[in-house]
């Protein structure tokens, strides 16, 4: 590594450290537990997973939550992303040191489409157009709501079709992850 490489590696790191002390203080002052917003955010991850515990089909436990696994981390990925370019904005999270939204991210989103995914497995339903239904509520409902009350922003010129194509694609990519690996189980 040349001089010029390593010296703008450094500043990057020094960044990223400032970044990082900024976003604690601002979470001290204004996310922490002495907040509604805080118990609200804690309420949309502990409540879901609450729910999952008792409403998943424990005979298709493994399968939902490859399933579910997936959209959590495709949609983890596209929330650091949109919030890294400034598309949007979490204005109070659950801990200061993960960005975005901890409690959509792990909890709520994937445990809606989980759910989702084992009803209309278990029921025959088309898959593609409840979830394509999830994705609506999501996207022109939930997100909305989310901005009505500060708990989420939009930035950049991203609108709700932005996030509804976003939904979408994860879910779609998700769908298909796991009808690979049970083609591959099967063979």
């Amino acid at each position: 590594m040349d001089q010029k490489q390593s010296e703008l590696i450094d500043k990057i790191k020094s960044l990223k450290e400032q970044l990082t002390e900024m976003q604690n203080q601002y979470w001290q002052l204004y996310s922490n537990m002495g907040t509604w917003q805080f118990w609200v955010i804690l309420l949309m991850f502990t409540l879901p997973l609450v729910a999952l515990y008792f409403l998943i089909d424990r005979r298709k436990m493994l399968l939902l939550g490859f399933y579910g696994f997936n959209i959590h981390i495709w949609f983890g990925y596209i929330n650091v992303w949109g919030y890294n370019r400034g598309l949007w904005e979490y204005p109070y999270e659950l801990v200061p040191f993960l960005p975005g939204n901890l409690a959509l991210d792990a909890s709520l989103i994937p445990v809606l489409f989980m759910l989702v995914y084992q009803w209309t497995l278990n029921h025959r339903k088309n898959y593609y157009l409840y979830t394509l239904g999830l994705s609506a509520f999501l996207s022109f409902i939930f997100k909305p709501f989310l901005v009505a009350v500060h708990l989420f922003e939009l930035d950049k010129g991203t609108t709700y079709i932005h996030l509804f194509i976003a939904y979408c694609v994860i879910f779609l990519f998700s769908k298909l992850i796991t009808s690979i690996f049970l083609k591959m189980q099967k063979s």
